[in-house]
């Protein structure tokens, strides 16, 4: 059975805490979770980009000189595309990126992300996560007492408290979830996973 260390926010190792073998001690697919990590970068993009064609440019409505003796080339229309103010071919136009991925692989991958982080002890357990203020320097001291100061750290609680949150948004190397957010991108993107002692019992429940 794998195990992690609980430990409190002065960094004393308190108990080792067995951690459920179907859930952070099953062998990872790789195959479901490279999909996942794709699934979820893909989400992230917003598909917005747009330029105007020839059809959606502004003018040629009229031919721009006549079709012989000017010694140019001839044209139809200033909306062609190597016309300075023209449309634009071939560039990118409103998409949804998004990827599908039923929700038996979607499970996998998230036991598969959490089996990896297990077995590469990048998880440790935390008894809570009450900070008395929302100062950064109290929240930098926290995470050097846990010796992850230099870590990229994913902190995920039951439920995020307003100092937590306060102390850790000037923080880049740290991410803040709940219990019922955590998702592949974000656990195979840090270094650690902190996870408070009553979350871990939410996650288990929900993935049992």
């Amino acid at each position: 059975m794998k195990k992690a260390k609980l430990f409190n926010l002065k960094g004393e190792e308190l108990k080792d805490i067995n951690l459920k073998d179907d859930i952070f001690g099953i062998t990872p697919n790789q195959n479901v979770l490279s999909d996942a990590i794709i699934l979820n970068l893909a989400a992230l993009r917003q598909g917005t980009h747009k330029t105007k064609n020839r059809s959606e440019v502004r003018g040629g409505g009229r031919k721009p000189y006549r079709q012989k003796g000017t010694g140019n080339a001839r044209q139809g229309s200033r909306r062609a595309v190597q016309w300075v103010g023209g449309g634009r071919y071939g560039t990118p136009v409103p998409r949804d990126y998004s990827i599908k991925q039923n929700r038996k692989e979607s499970r996998l991958a998230l036991l598969s992300a959490l089996s990896e982080k297990a077995a590469d002890k990048e998880i440790m357990v935390v008894d809570n996560f009450k900070l008395e203020t929302p100062k950064t320097k109290d929240m930098i001291e926290i995470l050097t007492n846990l010796k992850v100061e230099d870590k990229k750290v994913l902190i995920v609680a039951k439920e995020l408290e307003e100092n937590l949150i306060l102390a850790s948004r000037n923080l880049g190397n740290v991410i803040l979830l709940e219990a019922d957010e955590i998702n592949v991108l974000d656990i195979v993107a840090t270094n650690i996973m902190i996870v408070t002692e009553d979350a871990l019992k939410e996650i288990e429940e929900v993935l049992k």
